[in-house]
């Protein structure tokens, strides 16, 4: 075969390319050449065209060279050639080291740069909020304390995780949007290095919150990360408070200790739980929690007002127009819905529920009070209940315990999952409960497995996802629940029945999509968690207040029939429902109407109303109170393993005598 020679282009792009391989040397020859072949060609017509030029051609040389030195800084000395050589090479070392110097100047400004979009600078801030981790969470967190801080100036968050700093700053101003006066500040690093987590200033912070990982298997490193807090403090006890979250209960008693006595730690996946059983049981629960949680509406504050003192309780729960009183601060411990009758001290602070530390004032409104619409007492007798549950994870044993423990006697939960039966049995732990489980193995996201069920006759659905597995996408188990969900629709439609689901989700994003009707309960795991602490973040009290609330029994949030309290198709003013639930032991804070219950974005829910406000109340109506439970639950106690999250707690006591009220104590 005839190989063609290559074309002289060819030949010389090779040997171009073969000299500039050679390195450096080749490079500065080249830069010379090109430099001088533009230069020295430019250089002479200058000269030659000048009016002044000499006309010698001696002279004329000179001056080209002159220009051509000027114009590359290499003196252009005339004389002797030992002259021209010197001024030359003097120089060439004044450039060199010009370059050099320049080259130095921008190393280190590009090695600054870095170290700046590393995120490995010390802050120098006092108050501010630091947040450790990189989590599902970080984004709530984030979007809480920056509405919390609307109204104060200098206010800053510094988040520290093992991620590029600003790929964390691009998800969070996408995520959260405008900080307003809030400054956001991300540095990148491990948070179990103490070194590392001296860059955030934890010392002079307000708060430090550290965030459970994605991966359940990863708390030891929340443990490690309070551990190294420790240690960047020195062992101090007395630094920033600090709120930190565990999935597996294994590993609770581990942080509360490397937490300390400053620190608060909650449990993610039984909290969760305990809001999913809580839901199932009165459906839009989950609307008022969110309405608590979040720093958008109205919250818990701790307030005191002198002139209450030797009032009791029952005096203070008409006292406020624009707030709802909800329990006494006594002796640093939180005491929900006390007795009417029980004093309130001089030393007490009030709990009250309102839409900013600033906005309860105290106002009489006893007069408001229609003593002749308060309806009857008449107590619903506890009935069996039944719930179906569509799915298996690892919060599923936990919410089947929690909610046993509130059902009536002869109640029955329904499992059906993808799951073998003896799996789900040795992993449900029914402790003795007065309730019944059947499992059944099939997909939950097949329109025949629900059709083989009697949907009509459960009083509410509870859709799990399941755990993510090896490989699998971390949207995967949000996929599966959204299909559950169209199902459940398509029946729905065919029985002509609205059932009450709670569904549980891991992405807040994939809440638009779900085919739920209005207002239905949606548990957001992660968004909750991260709602809680940056709640307890800025009163570290509320720890206490949040663990009694969400308990397995004794005080809670409940929804109940507004039938109970004022009579129906009358209208009645708020305080009326206030005075009605007083006298049943109870805070009413709340109702949800039952003609707005299908119009967001409150759908319905209503919290802390003046006082004042009048409606119609219908028997669709609902009233939000903070009670002990009373249909029919059964009680639950606390052992010590139980403690609260602040590392001390209280337990369900007896009414106590006028004359000598105290909080229950353990």
């Amino acid at each position: 075969m005839e190989h063609r020679r290559p074309r002289a282009g060819a030949r010389a792009r090779y040997w171009f390319d073969t000299t500039l391989a050679r390195g450096t040397p080749a490079l500065v020859g080249w830069l010379v050449l090109v430099v001088l072949a533009a230069v020295v060609p430019a250089s002479a017509v200058l000269v030659w065209t000048s009016p002044h030029a000499p006309a010698s051609l001696a002279g004329r040389l000179a001056a080209v060279w002159r220009l051509t030195g000027e114009t590359l800084r290499l003196g252009g000395a005339t004389g002797t050639p030992l002259q021209v050589l010197l001024s030359v090479l003097l120089a060439l070392v004044a450039l060199l080291y010009v370059s050099t110097l320049v080259g130095l100047i921008t190393t280190g400004l590009t090695e600054r740069l870095i170290a700046l979009r590393r995120g490995r600078s010390m802050l120098v801030e006092r108050g501010h909020v630091v947040v450790l981790g990189w989590s599902e969470q970080v984004f709530t967190v984030v979007s809480e304390l920056v509405a919390a801080n609307a109204n104060q100036r200098g206010s800053a968050v510094a988040v520290l995780a093992v991620r590029d700093k600003t790929a964390m700053e691009e998800a969070l101003h996408a995520k959260v949007g405008s900080t307003g006066r809030t400054r956001l500040i991300c540095r990148s690093g491990p948070t179990t290095d103490p070194a590392v987590l001296a860059l955030t200033s934890p010392g002079t912070a307000d708060a430090v919150l550290v965030l459970p990982p994605d991966d359940g298997r990863s708390d030891a490193e929340v443990v490690k990360t309070l551990l190294a807090l420790r240690a960047a403090a020195g062992g101090d006890e007395g630094g920033a408070p600090v709120v930190a979250a565990v999935r597996d209960s294994r590993y609770l008693t581990a942080a509360r200790l490397a937490a300390g006595e400053r620190g608060v730690v909650v449990e993610s996946e039984t909290l969760t739980a305990r809001l999913i059983a809580q839901a199932a049981r009165r459906p839009g629960l989950s609307l008022v929690h969110r309405e608590l949680l979040d720093f958008a509406g109205d919250e818990f504050y701790l307030t005191a007002h002198p002139s209450l003192a030797g009032r009791d309780f029952g005096h203070a729960l008409l006292s406020y127009a624009n707030a709802s009183a909800v329990g006494l601060v006594r002796d640093g411990r939180p005491w929900l819905n006390p007795p009417p009758r029980t004093v309130i001290r001089p030393d007490d602070r009030l709990i009250v529920i309102a839409a900013d530390d600033d906005t309860a004032e105290l106002a009489d409104c006893a007069g408001a009070v229609e003593a002749e619409a308060v309806a009857s007492p008449r107590p619903s007798p506890a009935r069996p209940e039944r719930v179906l549950l569509l799915g298996w994870n690892r919060r599923a044993p936990l919410v089947l315990r929690e909610w046993g423990r509130n059902a009536a006697p002869g109640s029955v939960a329904d499992v059906v999952a993808d799951e073998d039966e003896a799996v789900m049995r040795a992993a449900d732990d029914t402790g003795g409960q007065a309730c019944a489980r059947v499992y059944r193995r099939g997909d939950a996201t097949c329109p025949k497995t629900l059709r083989g069920l009697d949907i009509a006759g459960y009083d509410s659905v509870v859709v799990l996802g399941h755990d993510p597995r090896p490989g699998e996408p971390p949207e995967e188990p949000d996929n599966r629940t959204l299909v559950t969900l169209l199902v459940l629709r398509h029946l729905e439609q065919e029985i002509g029945r609205e059932l009450p689901v709670v569904t549980e989700l891991a992405d807040d994003g994939n809440r638009p999509l779900a085919p739920l009707g209005p207002g239905a309960d949606v548990i957001i795991s992660g968004k909750l968690i991260g709602l809680l602490m940056a709640q307890i973040s800025q009163n570290r009290h509320l720890a206490a207040v949040f663990d009694e609330l969400f308990s397995a029994g004794g005080t809670q949030i409940h929804l109940r029939p507004a039938a109970e309290y004022v009579l129906a198709d009358r209208e009645a003013s708020f305080a009326t429902v206030v005075a009605a639930a007083r006298e049943r032991g109870e805070c009413a804070i709340g109702y949800r109407g039952h003609a707005g219950a299908d119009r967001g974005p409150a759908y319905g829910l209503r919290i802390n109303p003046p006082k004042t406000e009048r409606r119609r109340w219908t028997t669709g109506d609902e009233v939000v109170v903070i009670a002990g439970s009373r249909d029919g639950a059964v009680p639950h106690s606390r052992g010590a393993g139980h403690e609260r999250a602040a590392g001390r707690g209280l337990e369900e006591g007896a009414e106590q005598p006028r004359d000598a009220p105290e909080p229950p104590t353990r």
